[in-house]
């Protein structure tokens, strides 16, 4: 099978899609108690052991934009996360590598559920 290729999003390209409300799923692929500790606003959590699983039911179109994230540069979470998701058959997936430390550092919100 022919690896895809991973798409990036920058924070600034990704700040847009929140502020203009553009259609799309935000998905933290970190563990559950990662993601209450703080979240990109709208993001939702899927950790990337349950991605395969989870994806059916919480990601149904196979054409939506989604963008995943998980920690930092350092973290190759999202990008696994991104493959997985476009070996499955997912058209439009966008990995936000820079994750929480990159959008925090930049002073942007973290919710906290």
């Amino acid at each position: 099978m022919k690896t895809q290729k991973v798409t990036f999003i920058s924070k600034e390209a990704l700040f847009e899609m929140i502020e203009n409300k553009e259609p799309f799923k935000l998905v933290e692929v970190l563990a559950k108690e990662d993601y209450a500790g703080g979240h990109l606003p709208g993001a939702i959590s899927i950790p990337v052991s349950e991605l395969e699983t989870a994806s059916p039911s919480v990601l149904p179109d196979k054409n939506e934009r989604i963008v995943v994230y998980c920690a930092s540069f350092l973290c190759s979470a999202s990008t696994g996360a991104a493959r997985t998701l476009q070996s499955h058959g997912y058209t439009n997936v966008l990995d936000y590598k820079g994750g929480k430390q990159d959008w925090n550092t930049a002073g942007l919100p973290l919710m906290r559920t």
